[in-house]
């Protein structure tokens, strides 16, 4: 089966051979040097001098976890959003009681940093600004770089979900500004759901030690007191540290300069490859993402009829459109443990299925 979605992704023999040891004691020194290791190496990818908090849970509590400990009710925040995951984590802001001043921009587009000044030139009181780096539902890379510069003219708190980008494309989170960036276990890490990182600098610490919304199992200064012993406040998912750590050694292996460009080689040969079967892209191809790719159902296809024949007959997963685009796209997600064989296979399937569903591509998609 080929599990081509923007996750969980595929998990390599290492990191599930490491999953199978026995529990330790996850108060004892084993456990601890374990942590010390994953912290470490994980700031390396966060490009960061700051922390790096490692949480039981998945991407959207990352999310949740990061509004919680920066903000308080009533604070004014600016979501910015041009998917499906920059309108749940406005979402998440406002459950907790902010006051969130929505800034949309086209499903498809990127967000115009410009748009941004401007919204924060109208509203001075904002205290904070939500910004997903890559948008899954849509294939968009958002110029996060530029979107921060924006934002720290302001000098407002800048959260990031980098949850489909970090460890898989540069996103120096020192040298950019970011002050919260939330990132997750099953994307770039290549190992299961269940883990969450959140990198936080001194500035989003000093928005943690005014912030009053509501936390307990989220409790960001719980889990740095915890970390400076090399343990976590509450009990972890030991057999999920012990993959992470197997991914990362894999993963400082191959070099992080290395990663970055396997994962433009890969997203350039699936762009191509669809385009070559007469297949158009969703998304605006000057911001396209290097870890998963939008593509438009063919007229009169639906997306989810080709995807379901996809995985019947050819073994190939692809994932849905989501919310307003069900039907109307479907995605290749080519994040983590993934070269270009791993494509050239699903275009060999969209190949031998279009035909099937009433479109006739061009051509077969060549090899790279």
């Amino acid at each position: 089966m080929e599990l081509r979605i923007p996750g969980p992704t595929p998990c390599p023999p290492a990191v599930l051979e490491a999953m199978t040891k026995q529990m330790i004691n996850h108060r004892g020194r084993e456990f601890s040097q374990i942590f010390t290791e994953i912290t470490a190496r994980l700031k390396d990818f966060f490009q960061t001098k700051g922390d790096v908090l490692l949480l039981t849970g998945s991407g959207t509590g990352g999310l949740e976890a990061a509004v919680a400990n920066c903000f308080s009710p009533g604070d004014k925040v600016l979501a910015v959003s041009n998917g499906a995951f920059g309108d749940r984590f406005a979402a998440i802001t406002q459950v907790f009681g902010a006051q969130v001043q929505r800034l949309n921009f086209p499903w498809g587009a990127a967000v115009d940093p410009e748009g941004v000044r401007q919204a924060l030139n109208e509203n001075p009181d904002v205290k904070g600004v939500l910004v997903t780096h890559n948008e899954t539902s849509t294939g968009i890379t958002n110029d996060l770089q530029s979107i921060s510069a924006v934002v720290k003219e302001f000098d407002k708190l800048l959260l990031v979900d980098a949850i489909s980008s970090l460890g898989c494309v540069d996103l120096p989170m020192d040298a950019w500004g970011c002050d919260v960036v939330v990132n997750c276990s099953q994307k770039g890490w290549m190992i299961p759901p269940g883990l969450a990182m959140i990198g936080i600098n001194e500035r989003g610490w000093q928005a943690v030690s005014q912030a009053k919304m509501p936390r307990f199992y989220w409790d960001f200064n719980a889990a740095k007191q915890y970390a400076a012993k090399g343990q976590t406040p509450w009990t972890p998912a030991v057999s999920l540290c012990y993959a992470l750590l197997a991914a990362l050694e894999m993963m400082a292996q191959e070099g992080m300069p290395n990663i970055f460009a396997r994962h433009a080689r890969v997203g350039r040969t699936a762009r191509e490859g669809v385009k070559s079967l007469g297949l158009t892209l969703f998304a605006d191809e000057a911001y396209a993402s290097n870890t998963v790719t939008a593509i438009n159902a063919p007229t009169g296809v639906n997306g989810d009829d080709l995807r379901r024949l996809l995985e019947k007959e050819y073994q190939v997963v692809l994932a849905e459109g989501q919310g307003k685009l069900v039907g109307r796209i479907f995605r290749i997600g080519h994040l983590g443990w993934v070269s270009e064989e791993n494509i050239q296979r699903v275009m060999e399937a969209l190949a031998a299925a279009l035909p099937q569903v009433g479109f006739t591509p061009t051509r077969v998609a060549a090899s790279s």
